[in-house]
């Protein structure tokens, strides 16, 4: 819940930035590596108001240039146009004897600390103070005055605030009453009556043996051998033929390069060959020269090719067998740590069993969310869903930077496009949040300390930071009850998830 607090004693708002149903092993970690942003009323009213020119825009919101800028760009949208169907406005008087007694408290305490030359510590004129530090005991008048009256006004209104309040009237001054007007979006109340009744079809997450010889398969094709075929013969299926080649693309540009290689290893009626490859060396002998013309589906997987034609010169230079090596007690010892091939097949079938089961599980949870979202519409907080998209451009941005991109090259984004991109993702996930969050409640659904110890612990090796240090850390945050939201979160997802009929 965001409330204006004092700078000293400052309380970041609940982040929501993360998606409905997180795995158990992000949730402390993202909640650990976030940093909490505070909204301080001086800040926020202040820097905001003391040029109105600059600081409000065309439709009188207030900005919050306070960001971080960790890659060198600004993703952030400024001043969100808020939801008005979720949107409240508040109005909050302070009578002025009281704004009096604030000032008169702050400017004393000015008075027993500022240094000004030619007065004795604490025996400056209050005038002085007053017309030096005007500015100053302003804004402590206001975070004395502001938070807890602001903070009241909002819990008497019974509402679930989010996001960060758009100030949009602020008086302040010795001798009358302090008066702020300011807007900011609620949690709406929505019904979720039937709930129980949204189903989707639940997998079975029994694993069939076609699965399990792919898998065995798959695994001695790892630990395959590639031989050369010394006899005589043609070319046939199953073989691979190693070769040469040179391609031109139909209509490419005079002086293109070539497309050329040298030994190139292609299976004769593989799964992945493209057929016009296996019809022109089926048959084909060591040292023979072929032509090949080959049509590229759109969907081939090297874009340069998808959907192209190529005329191909080829020269067979070899055969080759793949040898796989004998299912047996051998092969198993040598993979290490299994007794027998009784042992390795106990164990592929565990694995295979526990991915599936990951797999069918997180696959038909997305889907139960998607049909709790098309059953029940409600209104959406818009500050909601600017923080999901800040969130997902910002994993975004640092995988991008994790592959080599730097900040002059992340400058030059388009972030109004990918904002736009990524807005009916992130509000499907607010949505998603909203309605878990809903449930929960509705069902006392709780998160237990032993949970919580266990998200902390695995953040703490994710991290490198000492389970002590990263507890103090995020009790100062909000990272703590962004934990316990998400932990809810994915156990009311789990129990949604285990009503659906197999």
């Amino acid at each position: 819940m965001p409330k204006y607090s004092k700078r000293q004693e400052v309380t970041p708002p609940k982040s929501r930035r993360n998606s409905g149903v997180v795995p158990r092993n992000e949730v402390a970690a993202r909640a650990a590596s976030r940093e909490g942003k505070a909204l301080s009323s001086s800040d926020t009213l202040e820097n905001n108001t003391e040029n109105p020119e600059a600081a409000h825009d065309h439709e009188g919101h207030i900005h919050d240039h306070d960001h971080d800028h960790d890659h060198g760009h600004e993703y952030h949208q400024h001043g969100p146009v808020l939801n008005p169907d979720c949107t409240r406005e508040l109005v909050v008087d302070v009578p002025a004897d009281k704004v009096d007694a604030i000032y008169r408290s702050v400017t004393s305490m000015y008075r027993k600390h500022v240094k000004i030359p030619g007065f004795r510590a604490g025996k400056v004129p209050e005038s002085i103070v007053k017309r030096k530090y005007a500015g100053e005991i302003r804004k402590e008048v206001i975070d004395t005055l502001l938070p807890e009256t602001f903070n009241t006004g909002v819990a008497d209104m019974k509402v679930r605030p989010v996001g960060q309040p758009q100030v949009l009237e602020l008086s302040v001054e010795e001798g009358k009453p302090l008066h702020v007007k300011a807007v900011f979006e609620i949690i709406p109340d929505f019904s979720i009556e039937g709930y129980k009744d949204v189903t989707v079809p639940k997998p079975s997450v029994e694993i069939d043996e076609a699965e399990f010889q792919a898998e065995i398969d798959h695994l001695r094709d790892s630990r395959s051998t590639m031989e050369p075929v010394e006899e005589d013969r043609a070319l046939q299926d199953g073989d691979w033929a190693a070769i040469s080649y040179q391609g031109n693309m139909e209509g490419a540009a005079e002086g293109d390069a070539a497309i050329t290689g040298e030994d190139a290893l292609i299976e004769i009626g593989g799964k992945s060959t493209v057929e016009a490859f296996s019809t022109t060396l089926r048959g084909a002998k060591v040292g023979q020269e072929l032509k090949a013309e080959v049509v590229y589906p759109a969907d081939y997987g090297e874009p340069k090719l998808a959907g192209k034609t190529v005329a191909y010169d080829l020269t067979v230079k070899g055969i080759k067998k793949r040898n796989l090596p004998e299912l047996n007690d051998e092969f198993a010892k040598e993979l290490g740590g299994f007794e027998n091939l009784a042992d390795l097949e106990k164990r592929i079938r565990e694995n295979l069993a526990a991915r599936k089961r990951r797999t069918v599980e997180s696959e038909t949870k997305d889907k139960l969310m998607a049909a709790f979202a098309e059953k029940f519409s409600f209104p959406v907080p818009e500050s909601l869903v600017q923080e999901q998209i800040d969130a997902r451009l910002e994993r975004g941005l640092r995988a991008l930077a994790q592959q080599g991109m730097n900040a002059d090259q992340m400058r030059k984004l388009d972030f109004g496009r990918l904002r736009t991109a990524q807005r009916d993702s992130a509000l499907a996930e607010v949505k998603t949040q909203m309605l878990l969050d809903r449930i929960a409640a509705e069902e006392n659904i709780s998160v237990t300390e032993d949970d919580v110890e266990r998200e902390l612990q695995v953040a703490s090796l994710q991290t490198g930071e000492s389970l002590d240090a990263l507890k103090v850390r995020l009790s100062k945050d909000g990272g703590m009850a962004r934990i316990r939201e998400q932990l809810q979160r994915e156990k009311t997802a789990n129990a949604l998830y285990e009503r659906l009929p197999g």
